[in-house]
């Protein structure tokens, strides 16, 4: 007969418990533990003091709040929200906003500890934020998402502002959502403060280039990864999973730059031609039928065996933990740029180093839209706006620059990519706690 005893936890004593999931293992797609095992990785490499350590592990705030709203029937119905300022030593918290069921306080907290390295990375006077709603808003109307919005923006307001904290859009947030927060904030202020967050529509101080930003950016480390490798940019071939705005904007600007784009997916599945895709003609089919399932001119390939296609640069654009410990043995691609946050599993890690595929870590090959995002953040603070070209000459520069100095990293402590780029990202922003010392 079973025991109704517990069953005892096997857990070390001073192992991360989370504080939303009371898991028995830690899983391998739980996001905070897969940026904790680069942390610790790297913390470990640069011999990081102990008590640094512990400064740099934990947020610096974690804000839960109720978000109650009337819906349109008259119903109320109460929310909950996230707002997660993981270090702020280098400047305000920069950090989008998702409404999402599966929002969790571990995923916003592994994002916004994400969003830290990422900004030191390429090297912008930013620290990490992150928040979310846990709502679907799809099952919601227009006026219900923006009362959401707005009570949100009230019940976190206190953390906001341009000197402290500049969210931005996320998973199921646009510029209208980033509007609605400019707006209520504004109100309180009792007057309008634009670069209170960043992703806005241009007539209300967004940036020019904003929207093509991190699909520019995947761009651009992507060419520095093929000249690295020697390996030529005109005809390297392309595999885009992922056909929203990072996924089809950098296939079509891979596709201008010579690069043959031979498979592009969405959550519908994907298309396949190995002799290239027209990623213009692929874009006018989604505009017209919504996805691209039915696309004629390929052959159907899902979204996992799109992942395995033999091509010389892979881009994981859509959803994390894609690459897995179950299939990282079957990538095929020489390069991967990771347009989205967290597509690689730690785990998956040390199998795409063995096969010796060359990573383009997410906190480096995304990074391009947070960049413009502080463009956008300089442009509002300063009130003059500069034309698209210099906004995307000065993009380049600065993701050239962060490429060549993680790739420094790897090569001098003999690591990765991914872990040069934690190691090169820590030691920044270890150095400014050293220099401001520790108040008390």
């Amino acid at each position: 007969m079973p025991s109704s005893k517990p069953v005892p936890n096997r857990r070390k004593a001073n192992a991360f418990i989370s504080p939303d999931k009371d898991r028995r293992f830690a899983a391998e797609d739980n996001p905070f533990e897969a940026m904790m095992s680069r942390f610790d990785d790297a913390a470990r490499r640069l011999n990081l003091e102990p008590g640094l350590y512990k400064v740099l592990r934990a947020p610096d705030k974690q804000i839960i709040v109720s978000v109650p709203i009337m819906r349109d029937s008259g119903e109320i119905e109460v929310f909950t929200g996230i707002r997660v300022l993981h270090n702020t030593s280098r400047g305000p918290a920069k950090g989008g906003i998702r409404f999402d069921m599966a929002v969790s306080l571990d995923e916003v907290k592994a994002l916004a500890a994400w969003m830290t390295w990422k900004c030191a990375v390429v090297n912008l006077p930013f620290g990490g934020a992150k928040g979310g709603v846990i709502c679907d808003p799809t099952s919601m109307s227009m006026g219900e998402l923006e009362r959401l919005t707005r009570r949100y923006t009230s019940a976190i307001i206190d953390v906001l502002g341009p000197d402290s904290d500049v969210p931005a859009p996320d998973v199921n947030t646009n510029e209208r959502v980033m509007a609605w927060i400019m707006d209520t904030y504004s109100m309180h202020k009792r007057h309008t403060v634009t670069a209170v967050v960043t992703g806005k529509p241009v007539a209300m101080g967004g940036s020019l280039g904003r929207r093509e930003a991190t699909g520019r950016g995947c761009l651009v480390v992507t060419r520095r990864a093929l000249e690295r490798k020697k390996m030529k940019v005109k005809g390297a071939t392309v595999a885009v999973q992922g056909f929203g705005n990072v996924g089809s904007i950098a296939a079509q600007l891979m596709q201008k730059e010579g690069m043959k784009v031979v498979a592009v997916s969405d959550k519908t599945g994907g298309i396949y031609n190995p002799k290239g895709l027209d990623v213009e003609d692929c874009l006018k089919w989604v505009a017209e039928h919504k996805f691209l399932a039915g696309y004629p001119k390929g052959k159907p390939v899902s979204n996992e065996a799109i992942l395995e296609l033999p091509v010389d640069v892979l881009v994981p654009a859509a959803l994390e933990n894609v690459i897995t410990s179950k299939n990282a043995s079957k990538i095929k691609a020489k390069i991967i740029c990771e347009g989205a946050n967290g597509p690689t599993t730690a785990k998956a890690d040390a199998i795409l180093d063995a096969k010796g595929i060359y990573v383009i870590p997410d906190i480096l090959a995304n990074a391009g839209g947070v960049t413009v995002s502080y463009f956008e953040w300089v442009q509002d603070r300063g009130g003059y706006f500069w034309d698209e070209p210099t906004v995307n000459e000065r993009l380049e520069k600065i993701m050239v620059n962060a490429f060549d100095e993680v790739a420094a990293m790897a090569v001098k402590h003999d690591v990765s990519m991914r872990i040069g780029a934690y190691m090169l990202a820590i030691d920044r922003v270890a150095a400014m706690h050293r220099m401001r010392g520790l108040y008390a």
